[in-house]
């Protein structure tokens, strides 16, 4: 399910402007997983982040391997022929014991990346902690005072929903965050 509140008309690569003429930036902060991947879009103009769209990309696990990972490509590929995202990001990567989902989660990463690369968008990686300090400002932030802040900080009346959808919306912050906001 896609929640859109705005549709721009631009290609990717251009500048986008609100209607006062302020550059607008677009960043797509993905969550990949083989059974879920959390995509969120995110835009920044005048001081203040905005949700555009958010959603989750899902496979059934009955679905053959190499199918399930053709549609996650198939679906981010609209994704960002949709929203003509300027840069993504996405959480690095980190697992200490369950190797068989890290591999899954590794497949899908490098669709996702394949992807990105694909339509000429630069793809940002954050440390889960340099994603909980720029959403909340500290590091120790649980699950659910990261998806509390991301909904703050986007306006959002409801949670968004799956956490992978918050999570891609948290790393679509960070980005926007860390890369100084230069517009």
């Amino acid at each position: 399910m896609i929640h859109e509140n705005v549709k721009f008309e631009a290609l990717p690569g251009s500048i986008m402007r609100n209607d006062t003429g302020k550059k607008i930036k677009r960043v797509l902060g993905i969550d990949p997983g083989l059974a879920n991947t959390g995509f969120g879009v995110v835009d920044y103009c005048n001081g203040k982040y905005r949700m555009v769209s958010y959603g989750c990309i899902t496979t059934q696990a009955h679905t053959p391997h190499g199918e399930r990972l053709l549609t996650i490509y198939n679906r981010l590929s609209a994704v960002i022929r949709e929203f003509c995202p300027d840069s993504a990001a996405m959480e690095a990567l980190y697992f200490s014991r369950n190797t068989s989902s890290a591999m899954a989660v590794s497949e899908a990463k490098g669709v996702v990346t394949l992807c990105l690369a694909q339509n000429s968008i630069e793809l940002m990686e954050y440390r889960p902690n340099q994603i909980k300090q720029a959403v909340t400002g500290t590091t120790q932030a649980d699950k659910e005072l990261v998806e509390r802040y991301v909904k703050i900080l986007l306006g959002l009346k409801v949670d968004p929903k799956p956490d992978h959808a918050a999570d891609a919306l948290a790393g679509a912050i960070t980005h926007l965050h860390y890369s100084g906001l230069n517009l």
